[in-house]
């Protein structure tokens, strides 16, 4: 097998917000893919209007430009840890890795998480130090911190030779030393075709094209995007699919194409170890391998890690049921759900005993979040339980996931956020005041005792907090965790939310709706301000009489409501209590929606 020198295949690798996608821009700026006139947005790649609202990359996207008379091949990856799978089936497609540091951050938790996922697979690594205009870079620094986390992670003699490139990506500016003449990106790409080897592939071998991603035209329906190993793919000729169980013969592509800037190009034929797409193969699934006709020989399939979190997912029986929402039933709940698994190998949807509830696994919080926006801004209507996480059993023992949590604070707040996640569980393993009023705190906590605490860390920090976490193993089960401290303001009946009412309630608890809301009985339209659940009328009108002043009420205030966002619902949610998604509203409400069964359970000692 030889190495092909008119490719390189490439993947950024980073920490969320170092400045993986304004890189692209800038490559994709200076090799000629739009014109010199063309007005361009800013992070070109992130496409969907999740990643455009949140700033965050979510899917990994693939691209490609031309220098030298070489094709490189780039795939942006997302930063964070709960969208591993992005990244562990990214890093089938490459031969290299551009890892991008921060030039003030240095590398962070989710750095970590990349880098051992790219060390695993033995790439070459070229490190990339971003932001080098920010007036708090330490560059020097920063490179020995990677130094120090490559050896950490047991990189070989190899790995740890890589070349550094200084960046600044907004300006589309590299340099091989700091503070050289270079004005343009060249650097970056020359290190690239020197340090990242081209694809080991043979065109006259066996057909053999890995599937790792899937996408969708409206025009041609279902693409299977994914690298060519080894052979040549033509129009017009049979070839075969090797899935999990079956092998399927005679398939013809109804359109082939590669990949240009951010276009993709129909052609004739594509030669090995370049990435390509294809239509008209039915019931593709990422994983796959496209091989020969007569002698198919698959590869092996893609693994990702196991996941951490769950969630039960419910077909809407709320009394506002059906007037939001499009797709409303079970089979369109599990028809969405089945179509998220095979393009998304980091989700597994479970049967339940239920036959209107599906139990949908993933890594994380915020990946099950993301999924739950973009099936509402389809237009489904369904309701989701609070996260749980997901346990095995070895030797007899349960264990649970946990997690190295890193935090960034004013060293004011060092003893309320000690108390607080000591309390979850948390054990302090490391903490360092580098000067500045600020600490580093590292904790090894459960991650049952992270699921509803980002929001309470933001408040006991006053926004000035940052924390990341990442998955260290699997430990025996820590017992009970403390998680909600407050009880839930409850409505009693269904109704408009009236001001009276809201009046009455400012020394209960804060409301998360306003006057005109329609509720229903069952529904959490608050939170209050000391444990356990108070059932209120919140649709109370003022009784009137011929006795009152006309000008009685008219300095009267009320506290604005606080809203809560669907990140925040899910957070704030209890055991009993569920999140009513719709394409217009988000609602708290409790799973037993009758008061009267609410007590009785309440009196045989169940949860409610």
């Amino acid at each position: 097998m030889k190495r092909k020198s008119n490719f390189r295949n490439i993947a950024i690798i980073a920490h969320v917000d170092h400045g993986k996608t304004t890189l692209v821009d800038g490559m994709l700026q200076q090799s000629g893919v739009f014109r010199e006139n063309q007005a361009v947005r800013e992070r070109v790649m992130d496409s969907m209007d999740l990643e455009r609202e949140r700033g965050i990359t979510i899917m990994a996207k693939n691209t490609a430009v031309w220098y030298n008379d070489v094709k490189i091949n780039i795939v942006d990856t997302p930063g964070h840890a709960d969208f591993g799978g992005e990244v562990e089936r990214s890093l089938n497609l490459v031969d290299g890795a551009l890892l991008l540091v921060d030039a003030s951050e240095g590398p962070l938790p989710q750095t970590r998480f990349v880098v051992q996922k790219a060390l695993a697979k033995n790439l070459p690594v070229i490190l990339v130090i971003n932001k080098i205009d920010r007036s708090d870079a330490r560059i020097q620094e920063v490179v020995n911190e990677v130094y120090d986390l490559f050896i950490d992670l047991n990189a070989s003699d190899a790995q740890i030779e890589f070349p550094v490139i200084y960046t600044n990506a907004k300006l589309g500016i590299a340099h091989q030393e700091p503070g050289d003449a270079s004005q343009n990106l060249r650097p970056l790409f020359d290190s690239i075709l020197g340090h990242i080897p081209g694809p080991v592939a043979d065109d006259d071998a066996q057909v053999q094209m890995l599937v790792t991603n899937l996408d969708y035209d409206s025009y041609v329906g279902q693409i299977g995007v994914g690298r060519l190993f080894n052979g040549t793919l033509c129009m017009n000729t049979d070839y075969s699919r090797c899935g999990i169980d079956e092998t399927v013969r005679h398939l013809r592509f109804s359109v082939l194409y590669t990949f240009e800037g951010l276009k993709r190009v129909p052609v004739e034929q594509a030669e090995s170890g370049d990435i390509i797409a294809l239509a008209g193969i039915g019931e593709i699934a990422i994983g796959d391998t496209i091989s020969d006709n007569e002698d198919p020989v698959p590869l092996p399939r893609i693994k990702v890690d196991e996941p951490t979190v769950s969630m039960v997912f419910y077909v809407n029986n709320g009394p506002f049921a059906g007037r939001e929402g499009k797709y409303l039933t079970s089979r369109h709940l599990k028809e969405r759900l089945d179509r998220e698994v095979k393009g998304n190998v980091a989700i597994q949807v479970r049967a339940t005993d239920r036959a209107d509830a599906f139990e949908v696994c993933g890594r994380g919080e915020l990946q099950l979040a993301v999924l739950i926006e973009t099936m509402r801004r389809e237009g489904y209507e369904f309701m989701v339980s609070k996260p749980r996480v997901i346990t095995h059993e070895e030797d007899g023992r349960i264990l649970e996931p946990v997690e190295h949590v890193y935090v960034d604070i004013p060293e004011e707040f060092i003893g309320i956020m000690t108390e607080k996640l000591s309390r979850r569980k948390g054990r302090l393993v490391h903490m360092n005041t580098a000067g500045a009023g600020r600490a580093d705190l590292e904790f090894v906590i459960p991650s049952r005792g992270l699921i509803g605490f980002r929001t309470q860390f933001l408040t006991d920090t006053k926004g000035s907090g940052v924390m990341h976490s990442i998955l260290e193993g699997y430990q025996p089960w820590f017992g009970p965790i403390p998680q909600r401290m407050t009880g839930a303001l409850v409505a009693d009946r269904a109704g408009k939310v009236s001001s009276y009412a809201c009046l009455s309630m400012v020394d209960r608890g804060e409301l998360f709706v306003s006057p005109g809301t329609d509720v229903y009985g069952g529904m959490v339209v608050g939170e209050r301000n000391r444990d356990g659940d108070l059932n209120i009328n919140i649709t109370k009108e003022k009784k009137l009489t011929n006795m009152r002043s006309s000008t009685a009420e008219a300095t009267v205030t009320l506290r604005p409501p606080r809203p809560l966002s669907l990140d925040q619902a899910i957070e704030f949610i209890a055991e009993n209590e569920l999140v009513e998604i719709t394409p217009a509203a988000e609602r708290i409400r409790k799973m037993e929606l009758d008061l009267v069964k609410r007590e009785i359970q309440a009196k045989r000692g169940k949860p409610v």
